[in-house]
């Protein structure tokens, strides 16, 4: 169902067993973490191992993770992908981040739109949702980059406190 994807400097490619080293030092890099407020960074390479075994193999598969390589080196800077997805009703949650090092260099607006392409034209979205934390301006701008308005907001509880992030979406039928 879900396949590799290709922008002019990227390489989207699935999520694999061979990517928990890059997922443990992604997901326990302090400005990746900045603005995640639905886990913990993580602390060791099991997490990272559990972290790439629930992309792989949970059923029903209601979440997918693409990791951003560059063509040009074959440097893994990134990820992207969607979770949450109500099926019946065609709606997905979008998710993303980026090493700082290549960040505001236009890669994640390369892979938000390849993978918006493919939710649409592939898996038969009809809404992607965005959850944010309000503080996170680059992530804001970019959902806005594509369209997306905001829809609600909720807030997420991690640290003992509730941290308040805003709902972007876009209908894409």
């Amino acid at each position: 169902m879900f396949k590799e994807l290709t922008t002019e400097r990227l390489q989207l490619k699935n999520i694999g067993y061979d990517d928990v080293q890059f997922m443990y030092e992604q997901f326990s890099n302090n400005f990746v973490n900045k603005y995640l407020y639905d886990m913990e960074p993580l602390k060791s390479i099991e997490e990272a191992q559990g972290v790439v075994r629930f992309y792989l193999e949970s059923k029903p598969q209601l979440q997918h993770r693409w990791i951003l390589v560059r063509k040009e080196d074959g440097l893994k800077i990134g990820t992207c992908g969607f979770h949450c997805w109500d099926k019946k009703n065609g709606i997905i949650e979008v998710g993303y981040d980026l090493l700082e090092l290549y960040a505001r260099q236009g890669y994640m607006s390369e892979a938000m739109e390849k993978i918006i392409e493919f939710a649409r034209n592939e898996l038969n979205i009809k809404r992607i949702d965005a959850n944010i934390y309000t503080e996170n301006h680059a992530s804001i701008e970019l959902v806005k980059k594509f369209g997306f308005t905001k829809t609600g907001e909720r807030y997420e509880h991690l640290y003992n406190l509730d941290h308040l992030h805003h709902i972007y979406s876009i209908t894409l039928i």
